[in-house]
């Protein structure tokens, strides 16, 4: 009997500290529905306005000064050769130049250095009107086999390049399988310029993407050769262009790293590129462009971050003014003797 009441007690405890707490919860709730919770809302006085839009202006506009001065400090050589590598009698087909293997796709041409660029130089291709980010495109692989290789069996996501001669293809899928496979070599006279091919793709990607004991198995088989080939012999962690290749772009134009030339180039120097022009693109009229950058501590060549932030700059410092003349014109009747309101009630039970 003592213990039924010692439990009635309890019960009867608990029950008297849920009302008020259910009642707290709902004048809390009460108060955000009529808008009525302590807060502190401030008074945007004149003074307070002009002086905040003058501050953010006179911050984005130096700040947009100095991005816009790293960005035309970064030298860019930029060369279309899609058009100019196909041989004259083929330049109204260049399909059939494209596909035709018996023709060499050996193509040279020489680049002048308008100003001096200091190392490294990062050597990229470009692609125009290339689609990566279409729907089937982008499904078309298996990060699983990328990673354990034949041990991974689903490949249905691979289609139609996931079996050729009935056995599976390691790395399976269109992106794998249409692999950029065109080739630069560069040349400073008779004297080869070296082109570090290492370390371009993302050090996550080659640690924790791609399996280190994964190789090439049964790649570019069929009757239609997409792009390159595979080494069969290399893991897939160490195909470091086709790890740069497997990132999809979102964009139609693009720009993927090549490699990267680590000694300086002078002024006026004058540069040989030696390159095999066999990546299909005329079948969707796309563009191939070989581009040579420096880079500065923003990055590479890009104005539009300075021009954004000198804009934004302007345009503060501009409407401060206007509002500092309104306000000069017309002042506020009653003065700006309070910047900040706060609206804290204590909450009564």
């Amino acid at each position: 009997m003592e213990m039924d009441g010692r439990s009635s007690s309890v019960r009867a405890g608990i029950e008297t500290d849920s009302v008020p707490l259910r009642q707290g919860r709902s004048k809390i709730i009460y108060q955000f529905t009529q808008q009525n919770l302590p807060a502190c809302k401030p008074v945007l006085s004149p003074p307070w306005v002009i002086s905040t839009f003058f501050v953010v202006g006179v911050i984005f506009f130096p700040i947009g000064l100095l991005s816009l001065h790293a960005s035309q400090n970064v030298v860019e050589i930029v060369y279309r050769y899609d058009v100019e590598c196909v041989p004259v009698l083929y330049r109204s087909n260049k399909l059939a130049y494209i596909k035709n293997n018996l023709i060499p796709k050996n193509c040279s041409k020489s680049l002048k250095i308008p100003k001096h660029m200091k190392a490294p130089i990062y050597i990229y291709y470009q692609l125009d009107n290339y689609y990566q980010n279409h729907r089937r495109y982008v499904k078309s692989r298996s990060d699983q086999q990328l990673l354990h290789g034949l041990k991974h069996h689903d490949i249905s996501s691979c289609a139609p390049e996931d079996f050729k001669h009935g056995l599976p293809v390691v790395p399976c899928g269109l992106i794998a399988w249409s692999l950029f496979n065109d080739t630069y070599s560069f040349f400073r006279g008779i004297d080869e310029v070296k082109v570090n091919r290492k370390n371009i793709a993302w050090k996550s990607d080659r640690d924790h993407k791609f399996g280190k004991q994964v190789y090439p198995f049964n790649f570019q088989n069929g009757t239609l050769s997409g792009g390159a080939h595979l080494d069969p012999n290399i893991p897939l962690s160490d195909q470091e262009d086709l790890i740069v290749w497997m990132r999809t772009s979102a964009l139609p134009t693009f720009r993927k790293l090549y490699g990267r030339i680590e000694e300086d180039l002078d002024a006026d120097d004058i540069i040989t590129v030696k390159l095999l022009n066999n990546y299909n693109t005329y079948s969707f009229s796309g563009s191939k462009k070989l581009v040579l950058s420096t880079s500065s501590w923003l990055g590479g060549h890009n104005n539009f971050l300075g021009m954004a932030y000198i804009s934004i700059g302007a345009s503060f410092i501009f409407v401060a003014f206007v509002f500092m003349l309104i306000h000069v014109k017309n002042p506020r009747p009653n003065g700006d003797t309070t910047n900040l309101s706060c609206n804290w009630k204590p909450m009564s039970g």
